[in-house]
């Protein structure tokens, strides 16, 4: 099956049950208020998380760095400001994890490992050489 698909139909599922669970054990009021909640300090906390992210861009391209792990830092506090803003428990969960430094560092890590996002340059990569400078014997 698609894969997909099958984030679509499982997500909205996982939510309806834990909607009811949870709404069952505190009440339907506190379960909206919950959500709400959740939702505002989420928002909140990636804005300063993200501001935290740039700064901290910034500051590379500054000392001539490439930003890598900044820019995908600040795309998955987008990605996880996204998930607080769906209402649900387990959406509200995965965007915190991702919002908090520590956990969106490992998860970033994870993701990143297949791909050559952190590989170091090696010295295959460079090509050595000489050169004269021809206006110093014009002199």
């Amino acid at each position: 099956m698609n894969t997909l698909l099958l984030f679509i139909i499982g997500i909205p599922l996982v939510e309806i049950y834990l909607f009811i669970k949870i709404g069952s054990a505190i009440g339907a009021f506190n379960t909206i208020a919950l959500i709400i909640i959740t939702a505002l300090t989420g928002i909140i906390y990636a804005r300063h998380e993200g501001f935290n992210a740039l700064r901290s861009g910034f500051s590379q391209l500054v000392r001539n760095e490439i930003p890598i792990y900044e820019i995908a830092s600040g795309a998955a506090i987008a990605f996880a400001a996204f998930l607080l803003i769906i209402p649900g428990f387990a959406t509200d969960f995965l965007g915190f994890l991702l919002i908090i430094p520590l956990t969106r560092k490992i998860i970033i890590g994870r993701f990143t490992k297949k791909s050559n996002l952190y590989k170091k340059t090696k010295k295959e990569d460079y090509i050595e050489g000489q050169y004269e400078d021809e206006e110093d014997k014009l002199k």
